[in-house]
């Protein structure tokens, strides 16, 4: 698996940056063996502000406030989203992430910021496979694959 982070969110020291790539590495590989997908998929992660992830909500689902994640899957065709052409099947796409977003979370359900993180991580990659939440019965397999996901990352 591979994966390339962008650090628009600056408030990470090196040391920070690097125990944080292993975390999500590690999560998003636990994932992609839970779900059978390619060892060789490529995924990209943006760790953004408040204000960054607004205008992409906005822009790409017509929701203008802040969100936690965005996931966006190369494989999807979607008209309101870029298309991707040429594309090789291990590119999987782009996961964005609210640092804001994750660290008021992590507050509010009382655990860390990096089990936010990579919480949130292992979300967006799950919609990256074709996951989703829009129907009960969706949450309830989507729910199931995180916390197995995060039950093999724990063992």
């Amino acid at each position: 698996m591979e994966m390339a982070i962008n650090w628009e969110d600056a408030g990470f020291s090196k040391a920070e940056k690097h125990r944080l790539q292993d975390l999500l590495e590690q999560g998003l590989s636990a994932v992609l063996k839970l779900c059978a997908a390619a060892d060789q998929a490529e995924v990209s992660l943006s760790l953004v502000t408040d204000d960054q992830i607004r205008q992409l909500n906005r822009d790409y689902r017509g929701l203008d406030r802040p969100t936690d994640v965005l996931a966006f899957a190369f494989k999807e065709e979607n008209p309101r989203e870029p298309r991707i052409i040429g594309h090789e099947d291990q590119l999987l796409g782009e996961i964005v992430i609210s640092v804001e977003r994750a660290q008021a979370q992590a507050v509010e359900y009382g655990h860390s910021f990096e089990r936010e993180l990579l919480y949130l991580a292992i979300h967006g990659t799950l919609h990256l496979l074709g996951y989703d939440h829009q129907t009960e019965e969706e949450r309830v397999t989507m729910r199931t694959k995180e916390k197995e996901v995060l039950t093999l990352i724990s063992n």
